[in-house]
């Protein structure tokens, strides 16, 4: 059995908003990555306690449950030259929320590719430090009984399927939760000049995989930029990749991750219209969204709960 859900914060910031569209689609769960609540916006393991534990009383009132965070934790904004402090603070103040939440996930990655001014990689990407950061990030939350999952995006372990092969190898216990869009716009730096493959990425990561996101898009080479698009209509090969999930009997959850109306770390299709209408353009989108790759999962005979 597939279980939908979706990263919260791209049907929109409140929670109520999140809440919201997940119930239209008649989903249980949320993955939460960012919220706001009684005006603070930030990450669920960067909010106060206070908004903490408003949240908390808001999702049971719901009886809307986390499957799982969208953490901060080396991500693609994080240098591995910052003090592991950093990442260590994050991995205390999130462990003791998902536990409360009962959250059983954690998507993290494996810090920033190290690049020179004019943003070629270097040479030096400290491959050492980022394999032993890890081994204690997935160390430290397993022994809380949660279960890190490492995601296919601009960070080290995403550059191409080799370096997935090589942090594999290198923490083989860690699990990966597989992006079906980001090969679309990620240098493959196994093939210098090209985009990765979706397929190609989708194998490297399927021995560890426990958890799918799904967004979809065309590169455009003359923006030097990615289009985002609805679920099928890109070139991350969605449709091939729920075919084989069910087809092999995965049965955990597929998080949807629009893009198409707001990107996390960038512009969006509607970052020019007025905030009203902006907030509507990015529900909507949403649930149509939800609603597609239900579609989708249905033609290829999966069995949805």
């Amino acid at each position: 059995m597939i279980k939908l859900t979706g990263i919260a914060d791209e049907a929109g910031s409140p929670l109520d908003v999140q809440i919201k569209a997940h119930k239209e689609l008649g989903w249980d769960s949320i993955e939460s990555r960012g919220l706001e609540i009684d005006g603070v916006k930030a990450n669920l393991h960067e909010i106060p306690e206070a908004a903490f534990e408003k949240v908390c009383e808001k999702l049971a009132a719901a009886d809307m449950q986390v499957c799982g965070f969208g953490s901060l934790i080396g991500n693609w904004a994080k240098k591995i030259t910052d003090d592991f402090s950093i990442t260590e603070a994050e991995i205390s103040r999130a462990i003791p929320r998902m536990q409360k939440l009962g959250a059983k996930l954690i998507r993290v990655m494996s810090y920033a590719v190290c690049k020179d001014d004019s943003g070629k990689d270097l040479a030096e990407q400290h491959a050492d430090e980022r394999i032993r950061r890890m081994r204690e990030i997935n160390k430290r939350f397993k022994d809380a009984g949660l279960t890190v999952v490492h995601e296919n995006c601009m960070n080290w372990g995403g550059m191409s399927p080799s370096y997935v092969r090589r942090m594999m190898d290198a923490v083989p216990d860690m699990k990966w939760v597989f992006d079906t869009g980001n090969p679309v716009f990620i240098d493959d730096r196994d093939r210098p000049g090209h985009k990765q493959d979706s397929w190609e990425m989708y194998q490297a990561v399927k021995p560890n995989m426990v958890h799918v996101h799904v967004k979809d898009g065309r590169w455009i080479k003359e923006k030097n930029d990615a289009e985002y698009t609805y679920p099928g209509e890109g070139e991350g090969q969605t449709e091939r990749i729920m075919e084989d999930l069910v087809k092999t009997g995965y049965s955990g959850y597929i998080s949807i991750e629009p893009h198409v109306a707001v990107v996390f770390h960038g512009a969006g299709a509607a970052d020019s219209l007025s905030p009203e209408q902006k907030s509507k353009e990015q529900y909507d989108s949403y649930v149509k969204y939800g609603r597609m790759l239900e579609a989708i999962l249905k033609k290829c005979g999966a069995r949805l709960t």
